[in-house]
């Protein structure tokens, strides 16, 4: 069997750590034992763009906020689906995530962190939403397991019902707040409506194609 090797280490706000780990030609990274996030899972995070993309991207000038660099499929499905006049905002948490991008796992990534559209922030996401006011066409959050605050405590308030009701003053009418999840939660999604958002809940693979395990997206309009 090939060998897990540890990379790097990049620590995280509340402690603990996260780990960039290699085995042969996959790249994960782990919290404690949970893997957040593997070069060979990038399906659901590619539709997280799609799926988001596709409701905006009719619009004049597309901008978007993405939480969560992660190892940049989310960013780069963006990059694809939206117009050359978009705007792409990535707030990331952790400045060592933003390093690997530029070095172990600069091969994942290509050349989109030099897209001119793209702006790659050192900030909390939830600053970055509640500074917001109609800003963005839509918001894209993949910065934990799923709807509650796993690797950054204070990612709670996200998905409580003050930090829903910021995401939807910070998105246009009509606006999508995307959230990636990888696991279902009929209660999260009655607090989204009840939060003034019309929902779908989406069942995506996570390596894509037709097999394998599923990850959810809510997508929540602003009504």
């Amino acid at each position: 069997m090939i060998p897990l090797e540890l990379l790097d280490t990049a620590p995280l706000p509340d402690g603990g750590e996260l780990r960039l780990m290699q085995r042969g030609q996959d790249f994960m990274i782990l919290f404690g034992r949970n893997e957040l996030m593997s070069s060979r899972l990038r399906g659901s995070e590619e539709a997280l763009a799609t799926l988001s993309c596709e409701r905006i991207c009719d619009r004049p000038k597309p901008k978007i906020l993405i939480g969560g660099l992660g190892m940049g499929f989310t960013l780069r499905q963006a990059i694809k689906e939206l117009p050359p006049q978009a705007g792409i905002v990535v707030g990331e948490l952790v400045p060592k995530i933003v390093a690997w991008a530029k070095g172990p796992l600069a091969h994942l990534f290509g050349d989109c962190l030099d897209d001119p559209r793209v702006d790659v922030q050192i900030e909390d996401i939830h600053a970055l939403i509640t500074e917001a006011d109609g800003d963005y066409d839509a918001i894209l959050l993949d910065v934990d397991n799923g709807p509650d605050g796993l690797i950054h405590a204070e990612n709670d308030r996200l998905y409580s019902k003050y930090g829903l009701r910021a995401a939807k003053a910070a998105l246009t009418p009509g606006g999508v707040l995307a959230i990636w999840s990888a696991y279902p939660d009929n209660g999260f999604a009655q607090r989204l409506r009840t939060a003034g958002f019309d929902v779908e809940e989406m069942k995506v693979r996570a390596r894509g194609g037709k097999k394998g395990a599923h990850h959810v997206i809510w997508l929540a309009t602003r009504r």
